[in-house]
Parts: C-alpha cells; sequence; structure tokens
C-alpha cells in the first residue's frame, strides 16, 4: 500500500497498487503496519510546533526514521519530485553559493550539488554525517550568512511564521527564500505571497509543477512592512484512508 496525493483538498488518500500483489501475509501486515505509523507520524508533524517535534523525535529517533521511510515510499508515485526541479535550479545558479536546506531529510541537495556550492543540511534528527540537527525556528547560524535558503515540503509545524522569520534572519539581503509544497495546503496563494513578501521579501516567481505541487522563489529585501502579516497559513496535509 503507498499514497497518492489528493490535489483538490489537503488530505492524501491511500490506494492499492499492484507492487503489493507478492507480498506474503507476514510482509502485508508489516507494511500495514508502518503505514498507519507513519499516517501518525505525518499527521502529528503538521498539528504541533517545530520544537515540539524536535523534542518528540530527540526521545523516538526511530520514529523519524519510520517517517522518512514512508516518505521516501510515497514520493516514489509522483509524477515530478519538486526537490528534482530545486536541484536543477541551484545547477543554474554560480558556484559557490552558501544554501541552506531546512528540512532536508536525507539531504539530497547537499548530496547532488555539495561539490558546486557550499550547501548545510538541517533537520529535526541526522540520519547520515551531512545532516545538523535543529529546530528550524533556531538555526545554529549567523545573521545574514545564506545565499539561499530551501523549504522543500518541509514547512510542516503549526508555527510558520517562525520559520519563516528564522529563515529572513540567516538570508543576505538579495538572498534567496526558495518554497516548494503541496497545492492542496494553499487556501489563497496570493494571500500566502502576500504574507511572506510583508516579512521583508519581494516576489521573484511562482511555478505549478504537474498541478501537484507549487514552487515560489522570494528575493530578501532591506525592510518589512508586518511582523506577523495575515494569510501566512498552510493547511495540514493529511492522510485519508481509502
Amino acid at each position: 500500500m503507498t499514497w497518492v496525493l489528493k490535489v483538490a483538498t489537503s488530505e492524501v488518500e491511500e490506494k492499492n497498487f499492484s507492487d503489493d500483489v507478492h507480498l506474503d501475509p507476514i510482509q502485508e501486515a508489516k507494511k500495514r503496519l508502518d503505514a498507519a505509523r507513519f499516517r501518525y507520524l505525518n499527521e502529528r508533524l503538521y498539528t504541533i510546533t517545530g520544537n515540539e517535534a524536535f523534542e518528540f523525535f530527540k526521545e523516538d529517533p526511530a520514529a523519524f526514521e519510520c517517517y522518512h521511510k514512508g516518505f521516501a515510499e510515497q514520493a516514489k508515485k509522483w509524477p515530478n519530485h519538486p526537490l528534482h526541479e530545486i536541484i536543477r535550479w541551484l545547477n543554474s545558479k554560480p558556484d559557490r553559493q552558501i544554501v541552506f536546506d531546512l528540512g532536508c531529510g536525507e539531504a539530497k541537495i547537499a548530496e547532488s550539488v555539495g561539490r558546486k556550492h557550499k550547501v548545510r543540511s538541517f533537520d529535526l534528527i541526522a540520519v547520515n554525517a551531512r545532516v545538523e540537527e535543529c529546530d528550524m525556528s533556531k538555526i545554529p547560524a549567523e545573521d545574514g550568512c545564506a545565499d539561499i535558503v530551501i523549504f522543500c515540503l518541509s514547512l510542516m509545524g503549526t508555527n510558520l511564521y517562525d520559520f519563516i522569520r528564522e529563515a529572513r534572519r540567516v538570508l543576505r539581503i538579495g538572498g534567496s527564500l526558495k518554497i516548494a509544497e503541496v497545492s492542496s495546503r494553499f487556501s489563497n496563494v496570493r494571500m500566502f505571497s502576500d504574507a511572506i513578501c510583508k516579512m521583508g521579501f519581494e516576489n521573484v516567481q511562482k511555478k505549478l509543477l504537474t498541478n501537484y505541487f507549487l514552487m515560489f522563489e522570494f528575493r530578501k529585501i532591506e525592510k518589512s512592512e508586518s511582523k506577523r502579516p495575515y494569510g501566512l497559513m498552510l493547511k495540514p496535509c493529511l492522510y485519508k484512508k481509502r
């Protein structure tokens, strides 16, 4: 069993695929248990703060591994992964950009472009040596030190404002903020974009990827209009069993 995105809502439906046909009963039972735990972890991440998620996974690192295995299985069924688009974009940039990948998972960006750019990869738990552990609202870095900050399907906590504020803090003036998210999470795309701009950014580009994902590029400017702008919200991406 795996998952596919349901674009019309903020839910994701589970469907059976033919790759499950050859599983024996024990394997099938384990797969169902893993799927159930992934659903639970996914919903929890969308309904708690980043700091609460950080403490939760510090107490149970195996849960983080379970979540990322489930996420990887889900991503195999997507028509296009926004991470691949981001990697292509990074390869088009001048060499030696300082890139912060926030909510990096297995740090695939660092693996792909680490020779071209200096990539720092952050997540709640370090699954390999490339990853630095942190709460994304408290990045261990100096002000204005990054050229590019990336959130690729990682704006999951309830304290979204804190994540964007921290991204702005570590970016240099003129630096790029790249956001990729499931399109169904947006109640109002323009309102979301305007809210980020009020926090001290300008909108450079918005792109729809195969109807499933939206990708934004913002540039940090000197002044911000609002500390907590209206409209900075994303719906949780929950899973619905079918």
